[in-house]
């Protein structure tokens, strides 16, 4: 097969990413789940196995997304991916590499090796490629024995990509895409953002397979065992099975396949596919039904996969130099465990959140909280997931407050204080925690109204101005004026941590909201307000020097002020040091990364002096606060030996039991983007990053 010099170049990049582990000498790294297919909280797939071909696949929600994958050698048929046909050998594993937005298995035997790529091209910087429901498959089979071998490729995707349950009827065809051969399935009813909830798949829109029709491929629409049994015993498709009315999925497990004939190959070789989804609508924004960000200017899906195919090499060189280059600055700020541990979790973030376009045509930025409870735009999810956008983009930054911002300006907003989410995903409709936005019972005043006040700053620190938050800068005054007013001392509410309970008197509560409150004097100034600026600091100064003497006790600060013996995190103080507000004395911040050294278990440190869990964002967090990179890795790398221990094979679950690495909940959330806060700690690092 002939190869573009360019193509030949990707390939070269990608296998010599896929080395770099073994190159420096670093043991193997074993993820609790592999991304594999990764764009939205609907079309998201992962491996929950150490190797490929021990289990099916699943969507993050745990529910089987089958995908396959085999291939003949010289007649002979091996399984590269999925536990089916289990009559078929498992080619042997010999490595696994998980890059930002690249995973990468190579599998062999005696004859040949075969380097197994998912990408999936999340370029923050390149909005219109992020947000491609696409992720490129790659197969590169290569002879290791010096001779030619016979070789064919197949792979699979399952019906299940279209469905909530598998009780539901699908339908399926191949639409004429010029340059492609193509396969789709859908559900019957096709009833678009007809639900709403956590533990959901999506059953509307269109699952795909394409592939370039210069490849040659065989493309086949069957029952899997149909298509499963053919190609292993005879390396061929059946023919499309054609039925007169919708086919339930558990009736007939449908798969869109592909395969193709390499024939006699002497040296390397490559075919490639897209696995792709079409939700057609997105996400509900109050009286608006928002399509993704790729569809503004009337793109049509046919259109999009022709556009992504051809181009697949210019595409698959900018995601190999993105992970070589960010992997390199990631090792510099934090270390190799700590970088490795930024590339699992980069897809993983952006998976759980979706892109669209508003009806002016501007983006807007969505987060689901997986496994949570299903809100849609929580604000203590965009807190913590905050430092991937605003190491990455100030555009997205913006377009994941600005729908917070506006709700909280809007007449349907009574509170003085910040709003903790939109609604239930994909409906942002109104906020539903906590009583909703007609009661004050069980809302989070301080946490939010904290949050919202310091990533305005954070942005503003980004932009190098504050336009933003000039935008809105009634509500930030109001907001203010609400933390110098309850913010000190919390009252009996939940703050982020609310699975822990209501706690009055939070003494990291506090901290945020002091911060926050020199977070706003920081805005005044940027705004022109010099001597509101300078009376606002003295009273956060004021707020400061009060936290210190009331929440010290010995060698660390206390959970709460009125309960001695405890202590806890005190992870929102990493924006005082990082926004240069200098409130707290670096001899306070390190001070309790002293004890926090001391208080760690082997996987972790635990949120507080109550119970043995702990939550790995904040962890992170809370090393962030360290002034050496020693200090900041002793407390992290355990944030790593969790994630290769962890017996729960989930994406990343970010709550935890810190002496045996169990999950509590949560799984696949994207507030782990506040890994990436280490990157902020360096202002080069953070400047370079955040250019657009």
């Amino acid at each position: 097969m002939k190869k573009s010099l360019l193509f030949t170049a990707v390939v070269l990049l990608v296998t010599a990413l896929a080395s770099r582990g073994q190159e420096t000498g670093s043991s193997p790294f074993r993820p609790p789940s592999v991304p594999l297919v990764t764009h939205d909280p609907y079309f998201s797939i992962w491996s929950p196995a150490d190797r490929l071909t021990d289990m099916e696949c699943v969507h993050w929600t745990g529910a089987r997304n089958p995908l396959h994958s085999m291939v003949r050698v010289d007649g002979k048929t091996y399984r590269l991916m999925g536990s089916s046909p289990s009559y078929a050998e498992p080619m042997k594993q010999l490595s696994l590499k998980v890059l930002p937005v690249s995973t990468i298995y190579e599998f062999g035997n005696s004859k040949i090796k075969i380097t197994l790529t998912f990408t999936s091209p999340l370029l923050v910087k390149e909005p219109d490629i992020l947000s491609r429901p696409i992720t490129y498959v790659t197969w590169k089979a290569e002879p290791v024995d010096n001779q030619a071998h016979e070789v064919q490729v197949y792979f699979d995707c399952g019906s299940e990509l279209a469905v909530n349950t598998t009780d539901q009827a699908v339908t399926w065809d191949q639409p004429g895409i010029p340059g492609l051969k193509t396969a789709r399935a859908g559900t019957a009813a096709q009833k678009y953002l007809s639900r709403a909830g956590d533990n959901v798949r999506i059953d509307w829109g269109y699952a795909y397979l394409a592939v370039p029709g210069s490849q040659d491929p065989v493309i086949s629409i069957a029952q899997r065992k149909a298509l499963l049994d053919g190609f292993a015993k005879s390396g061929k498709l059946p023919q499309s099975e054609v039925f007169s009315a919708p086919r339930k999925v558990n009736e007939g497990y449908i798969s869109l396949a592909a395969e193709w004939d390499l024939g006699k190959i002497s040296s390397a070789a490559t075919v490639w596919a897209m696995a792709a989804y079409d939700d057609i609508y997105s996400v509900r924004y109050f009286e608006n039904d928002l399509k993704a960000w790729w569809r503004r200017s009337g793109l049509s899906f046919s259109d999009l996969l022709t556009k992504a195919s051809l181009d697949y090499d210019k595409t698959l060189l900018k995601c190999g130099n993105f992970n070589e280059e960010l992997m390199k600055d990631l090792e510099k700020a934090g270390g190799e465990k700590y970088a490795q541990m930024c590339a699992l979790v980069y897809r993983q973030c952006l998976a759980a959140q979706k892109l669209v376009a508003d009806k002016e045509g501007n983006p807007l930025l969505f987060p689901k909280e997986n496994f949570s409870n299903g809100c849609i735009g929580t604000v203590d999810v965009i807190y913590p997931f905050s430092p991937f956008v605003f190491l990455f983009s100030p555009t997205l930054a913006k377009a994941m407050m600005e729908p917070v911002l506006d709700y909280a300006k809007s007449d349907r907003w009574k509170f003085p204080f910040a709003p903790h989410d939109l609604g239930t995903y994909p409906f942002a409709t109104g906020q539903v925690y906590g009583g909703g936005e007609k009661d004050e019972t069980d809302q989070m005043p301080v946490e939010e109204t904290g949050n919202m006040i310091i990533m305005l700053a954070a942005l503003a620190r980004t932009e190098g101005n504050a336009d933003f938050a000039k935008k809105y800068w009634p509500l930030v005054e109001k907001w203010a004026d609400y933390l110098l007013s309850k913010g000190f001392d919390p009252e009996n509410q939940l703050c982020t941590d609310d699975f822990a309970g209501h706690l009055a008197h939070n003494v990291n509560l506090s901290a945020k909201a002091i911060v926050a409150v020199a977070s706003y004097s920081m805005l005044c100034d940027m705004t022109g307000q010099k001597k509101k600026a300078a009376e606002i600091r003295k009273k956060a100064e004021s707020m400061a020097s009060d936290w210190v003497r009331l929440a010290t006790e010995g060698d660390h600060t206390l959970l709460a002020y009125d309960q001695k013996g405890t202590w806890s995190q005190k992870y929102n103080l990493v924006w005082d040091k990082l926004l240069g507000l200098n409130m707290f004395p670096e001899a306070v911040l390190q001070r309790e990364i002293e004890y926090y050294k001391k208080a760690q278990a082997e996987f972790g440190l635990p949120l507080d002096s109550r119970e043995r869990y702990s939550k790995n964002d904040w962890i992170t967090w809370s090393a962030t606060l360290a002034a050496n990179i020693d200090d900041f890795r002793t407390i992290f790398d355990p944030v790593y030996h969790y994630a290769e221990k962890c017996p729960d094979r989930v994406p990343l679950s970010d709550w935890y039991i810190v002496d045996n690495a169990r999950q509590v909940g949560f799984q696949a959330r994207s507030v782990v983007g506040g890994f990436f806060i280490r990157m902020l700690a360096d202002p080069e690092l953070w400047k370079k990053w955040a250019a657009e």
